[in-house]
């Protein structure tokens, strides 16, 4: 189990090393304001980093099965927080959308991170408790369907919709692997894809954004301007990139270039060898996060790990989709690469429970399945 957790780690370790030089090239050219020129973003980054790291520290000493106990409570102040967002003063509007909250003498966060950490403890708790029922309509579909639905409808008015398709896909893998019958979850699946669709009708915006997805070459000069460019980047950049700090697109071209779109400029830069060592590396620390939450010693730990491996997995491949026009604009940052505080710690965090998720871990599986999560699950009960 060690080796899981070795290579889980060394992933990560490269991707924050990479996303810290990448983002001071990004930097370089940039000018948001008087005070945040060339090196700010990187120090602030660095910031939200050594706090993180300290989170991710605690977070792997600890026992993650304390957390059982404070599910609850961890997702009724990430609701608050949710609510916050739309508090006067406390959460500014910034870009038309309530995302962040800021209170005075600290920088902003967003509390969507914090929300899919609880609702993933919550469920794995949940999942771990009522394991033996969770095959019924009530306790496997109504009752954890009534407590996302409020966390997700929040997140949704935000609104953040790319967030909202996330957290939902990824609380959907939670509840398969927890034991829940999929023909319950087809109803749900389809009003939600409904539901989506409407409000993408309704919203001009988004609209804009999935026809300059389907129609590319008819909006270069308008919505599909950044994915354009972002093309342009990575197609640029070659095999093995223009060098360090040579690339073009981030001298205005690409916009959010140091956030959402930060893999054009390390295709640009870098090459095609580093970002397919990006992709690889995202590869492989799903595989030790799957591999970890398999073995994990109970089935709490299983659904935990689970959560958290697929939350960082699905952003990742969202990010990228988006970058290589595979997927309509979205934004949402690169994990442990894109200039963002908040995500950051969320990922920090979500390692340091994988790794002590490893430390109680059983290195021998003894029940046989066609699931491969189920083995941490307890047996059914057998009658003679």
């Amino acid at each position: 189990m060690k080796w899981a957790a070795s290579i889980l780690i060394f992933c990560v370790a490269v991707l924050i090393g990479l996303g810290m030089v990448m983002l001071y090239s990004a930097s370089m050219t940039m000018e948001l304001n008087k005070s945040a020129v060339g090196a700010q973003l990187l120090l602030s980054q660095l910031h939200w980093f050594l706090f993180g790291l300290a989170c991710c520290v605690v977070a792997a000493i600890m026992d993650y099965r304390w957390l059982k106990r404070l599910s609850a409570w961890l997702l009724a102040f990430s609701v608050l927080l949710l609510l916050l967002v739309f508090a006067p003063v406390i959460g500014p509007s910034i870009h038309g959308a309530h995302r962040w909250i800021c209170f005075p003498g600290l920088p902003h966060f967003q509390s969507s991170e914090f929300a899919k950490l609880a609702l993933i403890i919550f469920l794995a708790a949940y999942g771990e408790r009522y394991q033996r029922q969770i095959a019924g309509f009530k306790k496997g579909l109504v009752i954890p369907g009534a407590i996302m639905a409020l966390a997700l409808g929040l997140i949704f008015v935000e609104p953040d919709r790319g967030c909202t398709i996330l957290l939902a896909s990824v609380c959907g893998v939670m509840l398969i692997v927890a034991g829940v019958r999929l023909s319950y979850l087809v109803a749900p699946v389809a009003l939600l894809s409904v539901g989506l669709a409407l409000s993408f009708l309704h919203d001009p915006m988004r609209m804009r954004r999935i026809m300059a997805w389907l129609h590319p070459e008819q909006n270069e000069g308008g919505v599909g301007y950044q994915a354009h460019e972002a093309m342009i980047a990575l197609g640029s950049g070659g095999w093995t990139g223009l060098g360090l700090g040579n690339g073009r697109q981030k001298l205005g071209f690409v916009p959010e270039h140091h956030t959402d779109f930060i893999f054009s400029i390390i295709g640009e830069e870098l090459g095609l060898v580093a970002t397919m060592t990006v992709v690889l590396l995202f590869i492989a620390l799903a595989i030790c996060g799957v591999f970890i939450a398999r073995r994990s010693s109970d089935a709490f730990g299983l659904l935990l790990g689970t959560g958290l491996t697929f939350m960082i997995g699905f952003q990742a491949f969202i990010n990228i989709g988006v970058v290589t026009s595979v997927l309509p604009n979205k934004g949402m940052p690169l994990p442990f690469i894109s200039y963002g505080g908040s995500n950051l710690v969320l990922m920090l965090v979500s390692v340091g429970l994988l790794t002590s998720i490893s430390r109680f871990a059983t290195e021998t599986v003894t029940q046989k399945s066609s699931n491969p999560f189920e083995m941490a699950l307890d047996p059914p009960p057998t009658h003679a």
